[in-house]
C-alpha cells in the first residue's frame, strides 16, 4: 500500500510543475509586452500620421487613417528642389562611414587588449570603462572647440571623427577577442613567421566576425539616430542628416503648417533604413558577446 501511495502522489506531484512555470513566467511576460508596447506604440503613431494631411493631423483620432500620404511624400521629396534627398545620403555617409570606422578602431584596440600584454594596460582598460560611462554629450563640447581651432566644422569630418572611437566598441571587442580567439593561434602563427599584422588579419578578424557584426550594427542605429553632435558641428544645413533637417523643419511648422505633415512623413521614411539593416544583418548577427566565454 505504500508503494502504491507512493506511485499515486507522483502524477499529482508532476502535474503541479508546469503550473508553477507558467504562473511564475506571467509576470516577465507582461513586462516585455508593456516593453514592446512602449516602444512600438510611438512608431505605429508615426505609421499614422504620416497618411494624414496638416489639418487631419489635428483634427482626426491619433490612430486614425488619413487620405494625404501620398500628397505628403511628393511634397517632402520634392521640398527645396530634393533637399531631403540629400540629407538622407548625409545620413548615410555618417552612419555607414563612421560605423566602419569605428568597427575598424574598436576590432585592433580590443584585439590588442585581450591579447597582448604591455605597460599600462590596467591603466587603458580603467580609463575605457571610464570611457563607456562617461556621457557622449559631456564630449561635444570640447569635440566642437577642438574641430573649430582645426578648421574642420562644416565638413563631414567633423561627424565621422568623433564617432570613428567609441568605448563601448572597444569594450566589446575586447570582451568577444578574450573569449573567441585563442592565445594558442597566434603562437603557432609566430612560429610559421607570419607578422602581427598578418595573423590580425587572416586569424583574427575572421573569428572577431559576429561581434563585429554586432558593433557595426549598434554604432550605425547610433549615429544615424545621432542628433546633437551635427547640429553643432555643422551650421551648413546641406551638410545636415535627416535627424537635424527634421527637427529645422518643425521648428519651422509654425509658420508653415505643412510642414508638420512633411516632417512626420519624412521620419517615417527615415526608419526604413535601419529596419532593412537590422533584417539584412541578422543572419550574420549573433550576440555571442557572452555566451562566447561559456565555449
Amino acid at each position: 500500500m505504500t508503494a502504491t501511495g507512493i506511485r499515486s502522489t507522483r502524477p499529482d506531484i508532476a502535474s503541479a510543475r508546469p503550473r508553477r512555470r507558467t504562473r511564475g513566467g506571467f509576470v516577465p511576460t507582461v513586462v516585455l509586452l508593456a516593453a514592446v508596447a512602449y516602444f512600438l506604440v510611438p512608431v505605429v503613431w508615426v505609421v499614422f500620421a504620416a497618411t494624414k494631411t496638416t489639418g487631419e493631423l489635428f483634427n482626426t483620432p491619433s490612430f486614425a487613417m488619413g487620405t494625404g500620404f501620398g500628397d505628403n511624400l511628393v511634397q517632402l521629396f520634392t521640398y527645396q528642389g530634393g533637399a531631403f534627398v540629400q540629407w538622407m545620403g548625409n545620413s548615410f555617409v555618417y552612419a555607414i562611414g563612421g560605423a566602419l570606422l569605428s568597427t575598424i578602431v574598436s576590432a585592433a584596440a580590443g584585439y590588442a587588449l585581450a591579447l597582448y600584454d604591455f605597460p599600462g594596460k590596467k591603466a587603458v582598460m580603467i580609463g575605457l570603462l571610464g570611457g563607456v560611462l562617461l556621457p557622449t554629450i559631456t564630449l561635444t563640447i570640447p569635440q566642437y572647440m577642438l574641430f573649430a581651432e582645426w578648421g574642420l566644422t562644416n565638413t563631414y569630418w567633423a561627424v565621422l571623427l568623433p564617432v570613428s572611437v567609441t568605448p563601448f566598441g572597444v569594450y566589446l571587442a575586447f570582451v568577444y577577442a578574450r573569449a573567441s580567439v585563442p592565445r594558442e593561434l597566434l603562437e603557432a602563427g609566430r612560429v610559421d613567421g607570419s607578422s602581427e599584422g598578418r595573423t590580425f588579419g587572416a586569424i583574427g578578424l575572421p573569428l572577431l566576425l559576429p561581434g563585429l557584426v554586432t558593433i557595426f550594427l549598434l554604432q550605425f542605429i547610433g549615429i544615424w539616430n545621432n542628433f546633437l553632435l551635427p547640429y553643432i558641428m555643422q551650421s551648413d544645413s546641406d551638410l545636415a542628416p535627416v535627424t537635424v533637417a527634421m527637427y529645422l523643419m518643425l521648428n519651422r511648422g509654425g509658420s508653415e503648417p505643412i510642414l508638420y505633415a512633411m516632417a512626420i512623413t519624412g521620419a517615417l521614411v527615415a526608419i526604413l533604413p535601419v529596419i532593412a539593416f537590422v533584417l539584412f544583418l541578422q543572419r550574420f548577427w549573433r550576440l555571442d558577446l557572452v555566451s562566447g566565454s561559456l565555449k
